[in-house]
């Protein structure tokens, strides 16, 4: 039986039912491209769906204001993603008529698309014969063909793709390219189960017992570590309570995401170094002499490149701030819902 035979025999048994399956609309399978780069299918399905509802067409999208994006984006990480989705449906609606590219070239250029959702795309609502390569495809055709070929570079990349060119089918790339993922991802996962593999009889790696040395991996760089201190500072006014936020802005994390003002420091600060800190902090920025205030619990979250190590600082004021170019706005609690956040501080926000 041919290579894509047996791959969609299994695909008919074991694939998985997705909502932005069996349809041709290349917006809504761009989202859901998108929204899965670095998410689970269980997480992503959740934002496919608001996103959906919200932005039915890529004009209504483009329409959207950044803030509005980041906002119903919120909690899936990774921001950089939803800033060129916004990019790019305003390009699809100035660059393209209002029109989604309908060639893999014409898709490749729309900014945050790489090869892989490329392939996606073209195949799953244009029927062209591209093959998706992303992490679970390089696993199972690297032990499937006992390639050693280190994954996720150029040269592997060019490997990799010559050899899907000649066994996808070139019928129906669409459900090859959907029973591709869902194999390398459900059957042939990490520790897979080798003995219920429909390819176990021609299996190189199983052969030569490398199945946990495939696919070969370039070893990560260690993330960084960084310290944030965050000044949770509120004061009521008008029978309102407000908070002092700003957005970040420049070319590090979170970009076009609000926060609380910021101290960010290069170790760990001790009770007494982070007492001082505050007071100086809130005196130089602020105007005012604070010596009480609440200190939250320890906050660690992790990034691909970084790992933050957060502490909220919470103190009321007796009075609005005098608040300096460098700061934002002051935010009321009603508002406070529909302003976009990390997901690190929404965590704090949920305690309180």
């Amino acid at each position: 039986m041919a290579f894509s035979d047996k791959l969609e025999a299994w695909y008919n048994d074991y694939g998985r039912t997705l909502p932005w399956r069996g349809i041709d609309d290349p917006y809504r399978i761009w989202l859901s491209e998108i929204i899965l780069q670095q998410t689970r299918i269980e997480q992503g399905r959740d934002y496919w769906l608001r996103f959906v509802e919200t932005f039915p067409t890529v004009t209504d999208l483009a329409a959207a204001t950044e803030e509005q994006v980041l906002r119903l984006w919120q909690g899936l990480g990774y921001y950089s993603r939803a800033r060129n989705l916004h990019a790019a449906a305003q390009y699809i609606m100035d660059e393209c008529g209002g029109r989604f590219p309908d060639t893999y070239e014409g898709i490749l250029r729309l900014k945050g698309v790489g090869r892989y959702t490329a392939a996606a795309i073209a195949s799953f609502a244009y029927r062209l014969p591209h093959p998706v390569i992303d992490g679970n495809v390089y696993r199972f055709i690297s032990r499937l063909r006992g390639i050693s070929t280190p994954i996720a570079t150029d040269a592997a990349y060019r490997e990799f793709e010559a050899l899907l060119l000649q066994l996808i089918d070139r019928r129906r790339p669409d459900r090859f390219n959907a029973a591709l993922m869902d194999f390398g991802s459900l059957q042939c996962r990490p520790q897979p189960d080798c003995a219920a593999c429909p390819f176990a009889d021609e299996c190189e790696a199983l052969r030569t017992s490398r199945v946990d040395l495939l696919p070969v991996k370039i070893p990560k760089a260690k993330p960084k570590d960084r310290w944030f201190y965050y000044f949770n500072l509120r004061w009521h006014k008008e029978g309102d309570q407000y908070t002092l936020m700003q957005r970040r802005t420049g070319n590090d994390i979170w970009r076009g995401l609000w926060e609380f003002p910021l101290l960010e420091t290069d170790h760990e600060l001790n009770h007494e170094e982070l007492h001082a800190a505050a007071i100086a902090f809130i005196e130089k920025n602020f105007q005012f002499s604070v010596f009480n205030f609440q200190l939250s619990p320890p906050y660690t979250h992790q990034l691909t490149h970084r790992t933050i190590h957060a502490r909220f600082i919470q103190a009321e004021l007796p009075a609005e701030p005098v608040v300096l170019p460098t700061f934002g706005a002051a935010v009321t609690r009603s508002q406070m819902k529909s302003v976009p956040v990390p997901r690190l501080i929404d965590r704090y926000l949920q305690t309180l």
